[in-house]
Protein backbone atom coordinates (compact mmCIF):
# COMPACT_ATOMS: atom_id res chain seq x y z
CA UNK A 1 0.00 0.00 0.00
CA UNK A 2 1.42 3.42 -1.35
CA UNK A 3 2.08 5.81 2.09
CA UNK A 4 2.51 9.34 0.77
CA UNK A 5 5.35 8.10 -1.15
CA UNK A 6 6.90 5.57 0.35
CA UNK A 7 5.83 2.04 0.92
CA UNK A 8 4.83 0.50 4.63
CA UNK A 9 5.77 -2.99 5.29
CA UNK A 10 4.36 -5.17 7.94
CA UNK A 11 3.42 -1.83 10.85
CA UNK A 12 2.45 -4.30 13.68
CA UNK A 13 4.77 -4.20 16.58
CA UNK A 14 6.72 -6.60 17.58
CA UNK A 15 7.97 -7.11 21.50
CA UNK A 16 6.98 -3.15 21.32
CA UNK A 17 9.25 -2.55 18.47
CA UNK A 18 8.02 -1.53 15.15
CA UNK A 19 9.36 -3.09 12.50
CA UNK A 20 9.32 -0.26 9.64
CA UNK A 21 7.64 3.19 10.21
CA UNK A 22 8.05 6.71 8.05
CA UNK A 23 9.88 8.26 10.86
CA UNK A 24 12.74 5.65 10.29
CA UNK A 25 13.87 8.30 7.46
CA UNK A 26 15.06 10.49 10.11
CA UNK A 27 15.84 7.61 12.54
CA UNK A 28 17.65 4.93 11.32
CA UNK A 29 20.71 4.55 8.66
CA UNK A 30 24.41 5.63 8.85
CA UNK A 31 23.71 8.49 6.74
CA UNK A 32 21.05 9.42 9.51
CA UNK A 33 23.83 9.92 12.26
CA UNK A 34 23.52 13.57 12.56
CA UNK A 35 19.53 13.34 12.61
CA UNK A 36 19.93 10.98 15.85
CA UNK A 37 22.27 13.57 17.52
CA UNK A 38 20.02 16.01 17.65
CA UNK A 39 17.05 13.64 18.39
CA UNK A 40 19.50 12.96 21.63
CA UNK A 41 19.74 16.96 21.84
CA UNK A 42 15.85 16.31 21.98
CA UNK A 43 16.57 13.63 25.29
CA UNK A 44 15.45 10.84 22.89
CA UNK A 45 15.90 7.42 24.91
CA UNK A 46 17.12 4.68 22.47
CA UNK A 47 13.92 3.09 23.70
CA UNK A 48 11.70 5.97 21.89
CA UNK A 49 13.90 5.43 18.61
CA UNK A 50 12.24 2.40 18.16
CA UNK A 51 8.53 3.55 18.22
CA UNK A 52 6.56 5.64 16.01
CA UNK A 53 6.77 9.30 16.44
CA UNK A 54 3.25 10.86 16.70
CA UNK A 55 2.87 14.61 16.21
CA UNK A 56 0.03 16.59 18.21
CA UNK A 57 -0.57 20.01 16.70
CA UNK A 58 -1.47 21.89 19.56
CA UNK A 59 -3.97 24.99 18.92
CA UNK A 60 -3.02 26.31 22.63
CA UNK A 61 -2.67 30.16 23.28
CA UNK A 62 -3.71 32.18 25.86
CA UNK A 63 -5.62 34.75 23.61
CA UNK A 64 -8.71 32.56 22.58
CA UNK A 65 -11.24 31.23 24.86
CA UNK A 66 -11.76 28.18 23.40
CA UNK A 67 -8.00 27.19 23.25
CA UNK A 68 -7.09 28.38 27.00
CA UNK A 69 -7.85 24.67 27.83
CA UNK A 70 -5.84 22.98 25.19
CA UNK A 71 -2.87 22.46 27.23
CA UNK A 72 -5.04 19.62 29.44
CA UNK A 73 -6.39 17.84 26.23
CA UNK A 74 -2.61 17.84 24.89
CA UNK A 75 -1.21 16.06 27.65
CA UNK A 76 -4.31 14.09 27.92
CA UNK A 77 -3.50 13.05 23.94
CA UNK A 78 0.49 12.58 24.83
CA UNK A 79 -0.96 9.94 27.33
CA UNK A 80 -3.00 7.97 25.36
CA UNK A 81 -0.30 8.03 22.68
CA UNK A 82 2.58 6.53 25.33
CA UNK A 83 -0.12 3.79 26.60
CA UNK A 84 -0.33 2.71 23.25
CA UNK A 85 3.52 2.66 22.27
CA UNK A 86 4.02 5.79 20.23
CA UNK A 87 6.32 8.55 21.38
CA UNK A 88 4.29 11.98 21.61
CA UNK A 89 5.41 15.40 20.24
CA UNK A 90 4.51 18.51 20.04
CA UNK A 91 4.16 21.36 17.54
CA UNK A 92 2.09 24.47 17.28
CA UNK A 93 -0.88 25.61 15.33
CA UNK A 94 -2.07 29.60 15.48
CA UNK A 95 -5.45 30.88 16.00
CA UNK A 96 -7.19 34.10 15.89
CA UNK A 97 -10.39 34.73 18.06
CA UNK A 98 -13.42 35.50 15.87
CA UNK A 99 -15.01 37.62 18.82
CA UNK A 100 -11.69 39.68 19.86
CA UNK A 101 -11.15 40.11 16.11
CA UNK A 102 -14.70 41.21 15.35
CA UNK A 103 -15.35 44.43 14.26
CA UNK A 104 -11.62 46.25 12.94
CA UNK A 105 -9.18 45.07 10.81
CA UNK A 106 -8.53 42.25 12.50
CA UNK A 107 -11.26 40.03 11.23
CA UNK A 108 -9.38 40.21 7.59
CA UNK A 109 -6.77 38.05 9.68
CA UNK A 110 -9.02 35.60 10.79
CA UNK A 111 -10.37 33.48 7.43
CA UNK A 112 -6.89 33.82 5.78
CA UNK A 113 -5.47 31.86 9.00
CA UNK A 114 -7.09 28.85 7.66
CA UNK A 115 -4.49 28.47 5.00
CA UNK A 116 -1.41 29.25 7.19
CA UNK A 117 -2.79 26.70 9.35
CA UNK A 118 -2.95 24.02 6.67
CA UNK A 119 0.20 24.97 5.34
CA UNK A 120 2.44 25.27 8.48
CA UNK A 121 0.82 21.91 9.42
CA UNK A 122 1.84 20.28 6.24
CA UNK A 123 5.63 21.85 6.50
CA UNK A 124 5.87 20.02 10.28
CA UNK A 125 4.78 17.72 9.82
CA UNK A 126 6.79 16.68 6.42
CA UNK A 127 10.09 18.27 7.40
CA UNK A 128 10.17 15.95 10.44
CA UNK A 129 8.39 12.70 9.04
CA UNK A 130 5.64 12.09 11.69
CA UNK A 131 4.31 8.31 11.77
CA UNK A 132 0.82 9.99 12.58
CA UNK A 133 -0.88 12.92 13.81
CA UNK A 134 -3.14 13.67 16.29
CA UNK A 135 -5.22 17.47 15.35
CA UNK A 136 -6.28 19.62 18.81
CA UNK A 137 -7.89 22.76 17.75
CA UNK A 138 -11.11 23.98 18.62
CA UNK A 139 -11.88 26.95 16.90
CA UNK A 140 -13.55 28.10 13.75
CA UNK A 141 -10.39 28.29 11.35
CA UNK A 142 -8.62 25.72 13.03
CA UNK A 143 -10.44 22.92 12.60
CA UNK A 144 -11.16 23.10 8.50
CA UNK A 145 -7.12 24.13 8.59
CA UNK A 146 -6.19 21.09 10.05
CA UNK A 147 -8.46 18.93 8.02
CA UNK A 148 -7.49 20.39 5.00
CA UNK A 149 -3.77 19.35 6.27
CA UNK A 150 -4.57 16.01 7.55
CA UNK A 151 -5.70 15.28 3.35
CA UNK A 152 -2.52 16.70 2.31
CA UNK A 153 -0.38 14.90 4.44
CA UNK A 154 -2.15 11.56 4.93
CA UNK A 155 -0.75 9.91 7.44
CA UNK A 156 -3.24 8.12 9.96
CA UNK A 157 -4.83 11.23 12.17
CA UNK A 158 -7.60 11.69 14.71
CA UNK A 159 -8.84 15.07 15.67
CA UNK A 160 -9.92 15.65 19.02
CA UNK A 161 -11.04 19.52 20.00
CA UNK A 162 -11.28 21.63 22.84
CA UNK A 163 -15.11 21.49 22.89
CA UNK A 164 -17.61 23.90 23.28
CA UNK A 165 -18.17 26.49 26.54
CA UNK A 166 -21.19 26.09 29.17
CA UNK A 167 -23.92 29.02 27.89
CA UNK A 168 -24.00 31.77 30.26
CA UNK A 169 -27.08 32.67 32.05
CA UNK A 170 -28.53 36.04 32.46
CA UNK A 171 -31.62 36.92 33.90
CA UNK A 172 -32.79 33.12 34.47
CA UNK A 173 -31.95 32.38 30.55
CA UNK A 174 -29.25 30.48 29.30
CA UNK A 175 -27.13 32.84 27.08
CA UNK A 176 -24.14 32.73 24.71
CA UNK A 177 -21.91 35.54 22.73
CA UNK A 178 -24.36 36.00 20.27
CA UNK A 179 -26.84 37.49 23.08
CA UNK A 180 -23.72 39.84 24.32
CA UNK A 181 -23.90 41.68 20.54
CA UNK A 182 -27.75 41.62 20.44
CA UNK A 183 -27.36 43.36 23.55
CA UNK A 184 -24.98 46.55 22.00
CA UNK A 185 -27.77 46.68 19.85
CA UNK A 186 -30.48 46.67 22.48
CA UNK A 187 -28.16 49.20 24.09
CA UNK A 188 -28.17 51.55 21.09
CA UNK A 189 -31.83 51.14 20.63
CA UNK A 190 -32.37 52.74 23.96
CA UNK A 191 -34.28 49.22 25.17
CA UNK A 192 -31.37 48.18 27.57
CA UNK A 193 -29.46 50.10 30.21
CA UNK A 194 -25.46 50.05 30.54
CA UNK A 195 -26.07 47.59 33.39
CA UNK A 196 -27.72 45.50 31.49
CA UNK A 197 -25.53 45.03 28.72
CA UNK A 198 -22.50 44.98 32.02
CA UNK A 199 -24.51 41.87 33.55
CA UNK A 200 -24.64 40.47 29.53
CA UNK A 201 -20.77 40.93 29.69
CA UNK A 202 -19.93 39.38 32.55
CA UNK A 203 -22.28 36.33 32.43
CA UNK A 204 -22.46 35.65 28.32
CA UNK A 205 -19.44 33.51 28.69
CA UNK A 206 -18.84 31.98 31.30
CA UNK A 207 -16.24 29.29 31.08
CA UNK A 208 -13.42 28.42 28.46
CA UNK A 209 -14.65 26.69 25.15
CA UNK A 210 -15.61 27.21 21.50
CA UNK A 211 -18.92 29.72 21.89
CA UNK A 212 -21.98 27.90 23.56
CA UNK A 213 -24.30 27.77 20.34
CA UNK A 214 -24.34 26.43 16.86
CA UNK A 215 -21.54 28.66 15.38
CA UNK A 216 -19.05 28.10 13.04
CA UNK A 217 -16.44 26.41 15.30
CA UNK A 218 -19.07 24.03 16.96
CA UNK A 219 -20.09 23.37 13.49
CA UNK A 220 -16.68 22.18 12.15
CA UNK A 221 -16.35 20.12 15.39
CA UNK A 222 -19.75 18.57 14.99
CA UNK A 223 -18.79 18.03 11.24
CA UNK A 224 -15.76 16.45 11.95
CA UNK A 225 -17.48 13.46 13.70
CA UNK A 226 -19.98 13.51 10.43
CA UNK A 227 -16.10 13.19 8.29
CA UNK A 228 -14.68 10.24 10.87
CA UNK A 229 -12.04 12.02 11.67
CA UNK A 230 -13.56 12.70 15.27
CA UNK A 231 -14.53 10.19 18.07
CA UNK A 232 -18.05 10.10 19.57
CA UNK A 233 -18.32 13.48 21.55
CA UNK A 234 -16.34 15.51 20.06
CA UNK A 235 -18.21 18.03 18.72
CA UNK A 236 -20.51 18.51 21.71
CA UNK A 237 -18.81 17.32 25.19
CA UNK A 238 -18.28 20.60 26.74
CA UNK A 239 -14.55 21.76 27.69
CA UNK A 240 -14.90 21.77 31.21
CA UNK A 241 -16.15 18.23 31.61
CA UNK A 242 -13.73 15.75 32.86
CA UNK A 243 -15.14 13.39 29.48
CA UNK A 244 -13.28 16.20 27.38
CA UNK A 245 -10.08 14.03 29.32
CA UNK A 246 -10.96 10.93 28.47
CA UNK A 247 -11.86 11.49 25.12
CA UNK A 248 -8.08 13.11 24.25
CA UNK A 249 -6.65 9.90 26.03
CA UNK A 250 -8.65 7.85 23.40
CA UNK A 251 -7.87 10.41 20.82
CA UNK A 252 -4.09 9.09 21.53
CA UNK A 253 -4.84 5.20 21.94
CA UNK A 254 -6.68 5.75 18.50
CA UNK A 255 -4.31 6.77 16.06
CA UNK A 256 -2.25 4.06 17.38
CA UNK A 257 -4.15 1.61 16.20
CA UNK A 258 -4.98 3.85 12.78
CA UNK A 259 -1.22 3.35 12.27
CA UNK A 260 -0.82 -0.35 12.64
CA UNK A 261 -3.70 -1.06 10.13
CA UNK A 262 -2.70 1.74 8.05
CA UNK A 263 -5.87 4.01 7.78
CA UNK A 264 -5.35 7.46 6.21
CA UNK A 265 -7.35 10.67 6.02
CA UNK A 266 -7.80 10.04 2.65
CA UNK A 267 -9.40 6.63 3.21
CA UNK A 268 -11.72 8.53 5.90
CA UNK A 269 -12.34 11.64 3.60
CA UNK A 270 -13.99 10.46 0.54
CA UNK A 271 -15.98 12.31 -1.77
CA UNK A 272 -19.12 10.14 0.18
CA UNK A 273 -17.97 11.32 3.82
CA UNK A 274 -17.82 15.00 2.65
CA UNK A 275 -21.38 14.58 1.21
CA UNK A 276 -22.34 12.78 4.76
CA UNK A 277 -20.80 15.78 6.52
CA UNK A 278 -23.36 18.14 4.36
CA UNK A 279 -26.02 16.08 5.12
CA UNK A 280 -25.60 16.66 9.17
CA UNK A 281 -25.02 20.22 8.21
CA UNK A 282 -28.43 20.52 7.38
CA UNK A 283 -29.67 18.63 9.92
CA UNK A 284 -27.97 20.18 12.82
CA UNK A 285 -28.62 23.99 11.29
CA UNK A 286 -24.83 24.59 10.91
CA UNK A 287 -23.34 27.72 10.65
CA UNK A 288 -23.21 29.30 6.78
CA UNK A 289 -19.40 29.30 7.03
CA UNK A 290 -19.19 25.46 7.01
CA UNK A 291 -20.47 26.45 3.02
CA UNK A 292 -16.52 27.49 3.06
CA UNK A 293 -14.61 24.72 4.45
CA UNK A 294 -16.51 22.00 3.18
CA UNK A 295 -15.20 23.15 -0.89
CA UNK A 296 -12.28 23.44 0.77
CA UNK A 297 -11.99 20.40 2.30
CA UNK A 298 -13.36 18.78 -0.37
CA UNK A 299 -10.41 20.57 -2.92
CA UNK A 300 -7.62 18.83 -0.90
CA UNK A 301 -9.01 15.44 -1.80
CA UNK A 302 -9.83 16.00 -4.89
CA UNK A 303 -13.34 16.82 -5.04
CA UNK A 304 -14.69 19.44 -6.89
CA UNK A 305 -17.55 20.46 -4.21
CA UNK A 306 -20.55 23.13 -5.78
CA UNK A 307 -22.09 24.62 -3.10
CA UNK A 308 -25.29 23.70 -4.99
CA UNK A 309 -24.95 20.36 -3.51
CA UNK A 310 -26.47 22.06 -0.90
CA UNK A 311 -29.93 23.07 -2.40
CA UNK A 312 -30.18 18.89 -3.59
CA UNK A 313 -29.37 17.65 -0.02
CA UNK A 314 -30.88 20.51 1.99
CA UNK A 315 -34.33 19.18 -0.16
CA UNK A 316 -34.52 15.94 1.46
CA UNK A 317 -33.24 16.41 4.46
CA UNK A 318 -34.84 17.55 7.79
CA UNK A 319 -33.52 20.30 9.83
CA UNK A 320 -33.83 18.68 13.27
CA UNK A 321 -32.47 21.39 15.67
CA UNK A 322 -32.56 25.09 16.46
CA UNK A 323 -29.53 25.55 18.37
CA UNK A 324 -28.34 29.03 19.31
CA UNK A 325 -28.52 31.68 17.32
CA UNK A 326 -31.71 29.92 15.88
CA UNK A 327 -33.14 28.76 19.25
CA UNK A 328 -33.28 28.69 22.78
CA UNK A 329 -30.71 25.47 22.58
CA UNK A 330 -27.09 25.31 23.47
CA UNK A 331 -24.04 22.58 22.75
CA UNK A 332 -24.60 21.40 26.41
CA UNK A 333 -27.88 20.64 25.58
CA UNK A 334 -27.04 18.53 22.02
CA UNK A 335 -24.58 16.55 23.96
CA UNK A 336 -27.02 15.63 26.50
CA UNK A 337 -29.37 14.53 23.88
CA UNK A 338 -27.30 12.01 22.32
CA UNK A 339 -25.02 14.31 20.41
CA UNK A 340 -23.75 14.31 16.89
CA UNK A 341 -24.67 10.43 16.80
CA UNK A 342 -27.89 10.43 17.59
CA UNK A 343 -28.55 12.95 14.44
CA UNK A 344 -26.41 10.73 12.28
CA UNK A 345 -28.67 7.87 13.42
CA UNK A 346 -31.77 9.25 12.89
CA UNK A 347 -30.64 10.38 9.01
CA UNK A 348 -29.69 6.70 8.40
CA UNK A 349 -32.90 5.87 9.48
CA UNK A 350 -34.57 7.41 6.42
CA UNK A 351 -31.12 6.41 4.37
CA UNK A 352 -29.46 9.97 4.13
CA UNK A 353 -26.07 8.56 5.05
CA UNK A 354 -23.26 7.13 3.36
CA UNK A 355 -22.94 4.27 6.43
CA UNK A 356 -20.09 2.43 4.87
CA UNK A 357 -17.68 5.43 5.17
CA UNK A 358 -14.46 3.86 7.16
CA UNK A 359 -14.05 6.78 10.32
CA UNK A 360 -10.58 6.78 12.82
CA UNK A 361 -12.64 4.44 15.03
CA UNK A 362 -11.49 1.61 12.33
CA UNK A 363 -15.17 0.87 11.97
CA UNK A 364 -17.79 2.19 9.67
CA UNK A 365 -20.27 5.29 9.92
CA UNK A 366 -22.89 2.74 10.42
CA UNK A 367 -21.11 0.52 13.16
CA UNK A 368 -20.51 3.38 14.91
CA UNK A 369 -24.00 5.22 15.53
CA UNK A 370 -25.84 1.93 15.60
CA UNK A 371 -28.32 2.04 18.42
CA UNK A 372 -27.54 5.70 19.35
CA UNK A 373 -30.71 7.23 20.53
CA UNK A 374 -32.14 10.40 20.60
CA UNK A 375 -32.48 11.28 24.26
CA UNK A 376 -34.08 14.34 24.39
CA UNK A 377 -37.14 15.21 21.54
CA UNK A 378 -36.97 18.83 22.26
CA UNK A 379 -33.08 19.21 21.43
CA UNK A 380 -33.25 16.79 18.47
CA UNK A 381 -36.56 16.49 16.79
CA UNK A 382 -37.49 13.37 15.47
CA UNK A 383 -38.08 12.03 12.05
CA UNK A 384 -41.24 12.76 12.39
CA UNK A 385 -41.58 16.08 14.05
CA UNK A 386 -38.93 17.75 12.21
CA UNK A 387 -38.66 21.58 12.69
CA UNK A 388 -38.79 21.51 9.23
CA UNK A 389 -38.20 18.65 6.30
CA UNK A 390 -35.86 20.74 4.74
CA UNK A 391 -32.00 21.55 5.66
CA UNK A 392 -30.62 24.50 7.59
CA UNK A 393 -28.68 26.22 5.22
CA UNK A 394 -29.68 27.62 1.39
CA UNK A 395 -27.70 28.57 -1.74
CA UNK A 396 -29.87 31.21 -3.49
CA UNK A 397 -28.65 32.32 -7.29
CA UNK A 398 -29.75 34.84 -9.28
CA UNK A 399 -28.91 38.23 -11.20
CA UNK A 400 -27.30 39.30 -8.16
CA UNK A 401 -25.68 36.34 -7.70
CA UNK A 402 -25.14 34.21 -10.82
CA UNK A 403 -22.35 31.78 -8.70
CA UNK A 404 -24.47 31.74 -5.71
CA UNK A 405 -24.51 33.34 -2.12
CA UNK A 406 -25.35 31.64 1.43
CA UNK A 407 -28.08 31.82 4.12
CA UNK A 408 -28.66 29.62 7.18
CA UNK A 409 -32.71 29.37 6.28
CA UNK A 410 -33.33 28.20 9.70
CA UNK A 411 -32.37 31.64 11.29
CA UNK A 412 -34.34 33.72 9.66
CA UNK A 413 -37.63 34.42 10.51
CA UNK A 414 -40.86 32.89 8.27
CA UNK A 415 -41.97 36.27 7.32
CA UNK A 416 -38.25 37.07 5.95
CA UNK A 417 -38.24 34.13 3.83
CA UNK A 418 -39.53 35.86 1.05
CA UNK A 419 -39.34 39.46 0.72
CA UNK A 420 -38.24 42.99 -1.45
CA UNK A 421 -36.82 45.97 -0.45
CA UNK A 422 -34.62 48.64 -1.55
CA UNK A 423 -31.05 48.30 -1.47
CA UNK A 424 -29.43 50.77 0.98
CA UNK A 425 -25.96 49.91 -0.27
CA UNK A 426 -22.50 50.20 1.86
CA UNK A 427 -19.27 50.19 0.58
CA UNK A 428 -17.63 48.42 4.18
CA UNK A 429 -18.75 47.35 7.21
CA UNK A 430 -17.85 50.12 9.32
CA UNK A 431 -20.15 52.45 7.15
CA UNK A 432 -23.00 50.21 7.52
CA UNK A 433 -22.76 50.06 11.36
CA UNK A 434 -23.08 53.76 11.69
CA UNK A 435 -26.44 53.57 9.20
CA UNK A 436 -28.34 51.04 11.50
CA UNK A 437 -26.94 52.69 14.98
CA UNK A 438 -27.68 55.65 13.74
CA UNK A 439 -31.84 54.95 12.71
CA UNK A 440 -31.09 55.41 9.34
CA UNK A 441 -32.46 51.74 7.99
CA UNK A 442 -35.53 51.63 8.70
CA UNK A 443 -38.56 48.54 8.51
CA UNK A 444 -37.78 46.63 4.61
CA UNK A 445 -34.88 47.80 4.13
CA UNK A 446 -32.26 45.81 2.11
CA UNK A 447 -28.43 46.40 4.05
CA UNK A 448 -25.75 45.94 1.41
CA UNK A 449 -22.27 45.54 1.96
CA UNK A 450 -19.54 44.97 -0.79
CA UNK A 451 -15.97 45.02 -1.21
CA UNK A 452 -15.64 42.99 2.14
CA UNK A 453 -14.81 39.53 -0.03
CA UNK A 454 -12.02 37.54 -0.31
CA UNK A 455 -10.14 40.02 -2.26
CA UNK A 456 -11.94 42.93 -2.01
CA UNK A 457 -11.71 42.95 1.85
CA UNK A 458 -9.13 41.21 1.29
CA UNK A 459 -10.24 38.55 3.83
CA UNK A 460 -13.61 38.30 3.79
CA UNK A 461 -14.54 40.01 7.35
CA UNK A 462 -17.39 38.27 9.41
CA UNK A 463 -20.43 40.27 9.59
CA UNK A 464 -21.76 39.63 13.34
CA UNK A 465 -21.47 43.56 14.60
CA UNK A 466 -24.12 44.96 11.89
CA UNK A 467 -26.75 41.86 12.13
CA UNK A 468 -26.27 41.97 15.46
CA UNK A 469 -27.37 45.58 15.93
CA UNK A 470 -30.00 44.90 13.07
CA UNK A 471 -31.51 42.25 15.93
CA UNK A 472 -30.91 44.41 18.90
CA UNK A 473 -32.15 47.69 16.87
CA UNK A 474 -35.67 45.40 16.95
CA UNK A 475 -35.27 44.97 12.73
CA UNK A 476 -34.29 41.22 12.67
CA UNK A 477 -37.98 40.32 11.31
CA UNK A 478 -38.07 43.10 8.65
CA UNK A 479 -34.43 44.09 7.41
CA UNK A 480 -31.95 41.71 5.22
CA UNK A 481 -28.36 42.22 5.02
CA UNK A 482 -26.85 41.45 1.61
CA UNK A 483 -22.88 40.48 1.23
CA UNK A 484 -20.13 39.35 -0.41
CA UNK A 485 -18.44 38.73 2.80
CA UNK A 486 -19.51 36.43 5.44
CA UNK A 487 -21.05 36.20 8.35
CA UNK A 488 -20.44 34.42 11.93
CA UNK A 489 -22.21 31.16 12.95
CA UNK A 490 -23.60 33.45 15.79
CA UNK A 491 -25.56 35.75 13.24
CA UNK A 492 -29.41 35.40 12.46
CA UNK A 493 -32.13 36.63 10.49
CA UNK A 494 -32.15 37.00 6.81
CA UNK A 495 -28.44 37.48 6.63
CA UNK A 496 -27.36 36.16 3.22
CA UNK A 497 -23.65 35.91 2.62
CA UNK A 498 -20.50 34.69 -0.16
CA UNK A 499 -22.48 36.70 -2.78
CA UNK A 500 -20.68 35.35 -5.74
CA UNK A 501 -18.77 37.11 -8.17
CA UNK A 502 -17.73 39.68 -5.03
CA UNK A 503 -17.57 43.27 -6.01
CA UNK A 504 -14.19 43.17 -6.50
CA UNK A 505 -14.24 41.67 -9.51
CA UNK A 506 -17.11 43.42 -11.03
CA UNK A 507 -19.82 41.05 -9.53
CA UNK A 508 -23.25 41.76 -9.80
CA UNK A 509 -23.03 43.18 -6.20
CA UNK A 510 -20.90 46.05 -7.12
CA UNK A 511 -23.26 47.23 -9.36
CA UNK A 512 -26.38 47.93 -7.30
CA UNK A 513 -27.24 51.34 -6.60
CA UNK A 514 -29.29 52.80 -3.60
CA UNK A 515 -32.86 52.67 -3.93
CA UNK A 516 -32.58 49.57 -6.45
CA UNK A 517 -35.37 46.97 -5.31
CA UNK A 518 -34.03 43.68 -4.21
CA UNK A 519 -35.94 40.40 -4.16
CA UNK A 520 -35.20 37.79 -2.30
CA UNK A 521 -37.39 34.08 -2.17
CA UNK A 522 -35.39 31.46 -0.27
CA UNK A 523 -37.93 28.79 -0.98
CA UNK A 524 -37.08 29.12 -4.71
CA UNK A 525 -33.84 29.54 -3.79
CA UNK A 526 -33.81 33.44 -5.52
CA UNK A 527 -31.76 36.36 -5.32
CA UNK A 528 -32.12 39.12 -7.54
CA UNK A 529 -32.13 42.95 -8.14
CA UNK A 530 -35.01 44.37 -9.98
CA UNK A 531 -32.70 46.30 -12.61
CA UNK A 532 -32.51 44.96 -16.76
CA UNK A 533 -29.94 43.23 -18.46
CA UNK A 534 -29.44 46.49 -20.59
CA UNK A 535 -29.15 48.26 -17.47
CA UNK A 536 -26.83 46.49 -15.83
CA UNK A 537 -24.76 46.05 -18.78
CA UNK A 538 -24.36 50.00 -19.16
CA UNK A 539 -23.44 50.23 -15.52
CA UNK A 540 -20.41 47.57 -15.58
CA UNK A 541 -19.35 49.64 -18.72
CA UNK A 542 -18.93 52.22 -16.28
CA UNK A 543 -17.79 50.33 -13.33
CA UNK A 544 -13.91 51.10 -12.08
CA UNK A 545 -11.75 48.48 -9.74
CA UNK A 546 -10.95 50.14 -6.62
CA UNK A 547 -7.65 50.87 -5.19
CA UNK A 548 -6.75 47.76 -2.97
CA UNK A 549 -6.67 48.63 0.92
CA UNK A 550 -3.92 46.31 1.76
CA UNK A 551 -0.69 46.10 -0.16
CA UNK A 552 1.84 44.66 1.42
CA UNK A 553 2.69 41.78 3.75
CA UNK A 554 0.49 38.46 3.92
CA UNK A 555 -3.06 39.83 2.86
CA UNK A 556 -1.57 41.75 0.07
CA UNK A 557 -0.48 37.96 -1.42
CA UNK A 558 -3.89 36.36 -0.28
CA UNK A 559 -5.55 38.32 -2.33
CA UNK A 560 -3.68 37.56 -5.29
CA UNK A 561 -4.18 33.64 -4.90
CA UNK A 562 -7.59 33.57 -3.16
CA UNK A 563 -11.13 32.66 -5.21
CA UNK A 564 -14.61 33.27 -4.67
CA UNK A 565 -16.23 32.40 -1.63
CA UNK A 566 -18.42 30.23 -3.89
CA UNK A 567 -15.61 27.94 -4.41
CA UNK A 568 -14.67 28.12 -0.37
CA UNK A 569 -12.46 31.13 -1.16
CA UNK A 570 -9.13 28.12 -1.50
CA UNK A 571 -5.91 29.61 -2.85
CA UNK A 572 -5.32 28.63 -6.41
CA UNK A 573 -2.16 30.06 -8.51
CA UNK A 574 -3.31 32.33 -11.07
CA UNK A 575 -3.45 31.05 -14.78
CA UNK A 576 -1.37 32.24 -17.11
CA UNK A 577 -3.03 33.35 -20.23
Amino acid sequence: MEYNGGTIENLQAVKGVWNKVRSDNVKKGMQQAPHRSLFNALGFTEEEMQKPMIGIVSSYNEIVPGHMNLDKIVNAVKLGVAEAGGVPVVFPAIAVCDGIAMGHVGMKYSLVTRDLIADSTEAMALAHQFDALVMVPNCDKNVPGLLMAAARINVPTVFVSGGPMLAGHVKGQKRSLSSMFEAVGSYAAGTMTEEDVCEFENKACPTCGSCSGMYTANSMNCLTEALGMGLQGNGTIPAVYSERIKLAKHAGMAVMELLKKNICPRDIMTKEAVLNALTVDMALGCSTNSMLHLPAIAHEIGFDFDIAFANEISAKTPNYCHLAPAGPTYMEDLNEAGGVYAVMNQLAELGLLHTDCMTVTGKTIGENIQGVKNKNTDVIRPNDNPYSKTGGLAVLKGNLAPDGSVVKRSAVAPEMLVHEGPARVFECEEDAIAAIKGGKIVAGDVVVIRYEGPKGGPGMREMLNPTSAIAGMGLGSTVALITDGRFSGASRGASIGHVSPEAAVCGPIALVEEGDIISINIPEYALNVKVSDEELAARRAKWQPREPKITTGYLARYRELVTSGNRGAILEIPKKN
